[in-house]
């Protein structure tokens, strides 16, 4: 069956009217090497999900200066970035969000104000928490890094 290009095009159109999301976020390892781990709240989009803390990069942001800036917002806390850890990219329907996840280290402790909950939790468990899907992939790679240490 031959379908016509012009045809194929009108229906492919509706692909990039989905807004399209850029977010970052930070993994923040604690003295016993724990990863903090923040719970979505319940009124937002995936809520009741864990998740990295960060959020949406603004327009004219950087990446690593979205990640700080989501990091003092969210949790009161300095944080110089060491590097970026992965990048994963998920179509949920409504939205598409790319999320871009960075290494980051602590200056100062973190209070955690715009989250249900939050974990400090051993690398190996991670997986035992119930993820936002598009974090999932990088989770994978970390914890299949820390195997290898």
């Amino acid at each position: 069956m031959c379908y016509d290009e012009n045809i194929i095009a009108l229906f492919d159109w509706r692909k990039d009217m989905k807004k399209h999301l850029q977010v970052v976020g930070a993994i923040l390892v604690n003295k016993e090497g724990r990863i903090l781990s923040t719970l979505r709240p319940l009124g937002k989009k995936l809520g009741n999900y864990w998740e990295f803390p960060g959020g949406k990069v603004e327009p004219g942001e950087t990446k690593e200066e979205a990640v700080v800036r989501e990091i003092w917002e969210e949790l009161d806390c300095h944080i110089e970035v060491e590097k970026e850890v992965g990048e994963n990219t998920l179509d949920y329907g409504d939205v598409i969000i790319t999320l871009t996840v960075f290494q980051c280290r602590m200056k100062d402790e973190v209070t955690v104000k715009e989250h249900d909950a939050f974990v400090w939790i051993k690398p190996e468990n991670l997986l035992s928490l119930v993820w936002a899907p598009v974090d999932i992939p990088i989770l994978e790679k970390i914890i299949e890094e820390k195997k290898g240490e």
